[in-house]
Order: C-alpha cells, then structure tokens, then sequence
C-alpha cells in the first residue's frame, strides 16, 4: 500500500503571527499619540534617559540616527536637540509679555502725548463754538474725556435732550465726527437718590436711556458709524464727588463721553 504524501505547511508566516504584528502597530501608534499630547518634563526625562544608557546602554549601543526625526535601527524614533524643543513649546505667547520695561514707558508716553495733542484741538475747537464753559476736559493715556453736566441736558429724571441743550451737543458732534480715531464712548452717571413716581424704575435705568439719547443724537447728526460709538449706563456706582452734598450730587449727575486714542486697546 502506498504511503499517503504529507501536506506541506501553507507558504509565509503564521496567521498569529500577522495579527500579533498588527497588534503591536497599534499599541506602538497608541503610545505615540500619547507622547505627542502629553507634556514632557525635560528634567525627569534626561534622568530617565541616563538610567537607561547606564543600565541597558539602549542610546549608545546599536543604530545611529540618520536624521532628525527619521527612524533608527532598533525601531525607536529619536528627536535631536529635545530639550531645546520642549523648552521652546509655549514660548511665543510668553515672548509677547517680555517686553523691555523702557519699551512700555515709551508707548505710554506716546499714547498719553497723542491724547493730550487731541485734548488741546478739542479745547480750542470748544472756545472757538463758545461752549467751553459747558464742556470739561481731561485726558489720560487711553482717551480724552469730555462731561457735561446733568442738568445742562436733562430735566430732572428725564432722558429728553432739553431744546437749549441741543445746540451744544451739535457744536459737540462735530468736535467729535472731526477728532475721533476709531472708537467713541457714551457713559450716562447719576447720583445716588433713589427715583420715585418716575417712568423709570431706578438709577440704571435712567442713566441708560441718558446715555442712549446721546448716542442717537450723535449718529443722527454725523457721519460717525454707529459701529464705532459705544454707549453705556453706570448709575450711581461711579461718582466723581461727594453724594451726601447737593453740589456733589449735581456733579455725578452728568454724561461723558470718551474719544478714544488711536493707540488704546480699545481700537
């Protein structure tokens, strides 16, 4: 009887075998994207790194690097220069806050010289329109700062421009539509008596809808884009004198208005 012929073994690898490669891909792919969201401490990285070349020797046996980044020969990436990289990583927004200590009082200055060049046209402007008495001005590194007092706009508890106030805020608009660099702001302020038998329900209220009579009317009477004017109510809480006197009362009821500088952080 014949002897039957053995099979021979299927060509290649073994099955497991190409699974079990296909499993190591993965886990070296899943500890590779780990690495790179993870934060490395440069210091805690060197000690490990020396622990390894003293005990194993793995970084000073075996393959060279043939480039940055590129592969070696016992599989394992090396990045050149990692200390520099980590050290580096966040740094452009840290080298934006390291500005030189004279460099910042230069700017300042500039800033507050170009508000104070706007302050005096502004001054001028208002002597030439003969409402410089109605109109205070003062500047600072940000803005120049024009207040009008309360009671030369507004009757008491009312937010209806008053027909003799209206000619000063048209000598205004045009100081402003001429000396603006950008952007406008509106502010109304009152004092700290409470409102009564009023349309409007409190301090904020009143001084909103002040600061918004302002602004409607600058719009309405400029060429100024409504885009570029801010307006804002801040009631009580920011007084600029003394709330337990009628003067100092009558000087936090009042309306300013900021002309931003092209150099603020507001443009």
């Amino acid at each position: 009887m014949a002897k039957r012929k053995e099979e021979a073994p299927p060509a290649g690898a073994p099955a497991w075998m190409a699974t079990f490669s296909d499993l190591m891909n993965l886990l070296l792919c899943f500890f590779v994207l780990l690495f790179s969201m993870s934060t490395v401490d440069a210091q805690k990285f060197e000690l490990v790194a020396a622990s390894f070349a003293n005990t194993f020797s793995i970084f000073t046996a075996g393959g060279q690097a043939i480039g940055d980044g590129m592969m070696i020969s016992n599989g394992v990436s090396q990045l050149n220069e990692l200390d520099s990289y980590i050290n580096s990583t966040g740094k452009a927004n840290d080298s934006d806050q390291e500005i030189p200590k004279d460099a910042l009082e230069e700017f300042e200055e500039k800033k507050l010289g170009e508000s104070e060049e706007v302050a005096e046209l502004v001054e001028e402007a208002l002597a030439e329109s003969g409402i410089s008495d109605e109109v205070n001005v003062s500047f600072n590194s940000q803005y120049v700062l024009l207040t009008m007092n309360g009671a030369l706009l507004f009757d008491s508890g009312s937010a209806e421009l008053k027909k003799d106030s209206q000619d000063i805020m048209v000598q205004v608009t045009k100081i402003l539509e001429k000396y603006n660099a950008g952007v406008i702001e509106v502010e109304g302020h009152t004092d700290n008596v409470p409102m009564s038998g009023n349309r409007y329900a409190d301090n904020d209220e009143l001084s909103s809808a002040r600061a918004i009579t302002v602004f409607k009317f600058i719009t309405a009477n400029s060429t100024i884009n409504p885009a570029d004017i801010k307006h804002s109510g801040r009631g009580e809480y920011v007084p600029v004198a003394d709330n337990s006197t009628p003067e100092g009362r009558a000087l936090n009821r009042r309306v300013e208005i900021k002309i931003y500088n092209s150099l603020s952080v507001n443009q």
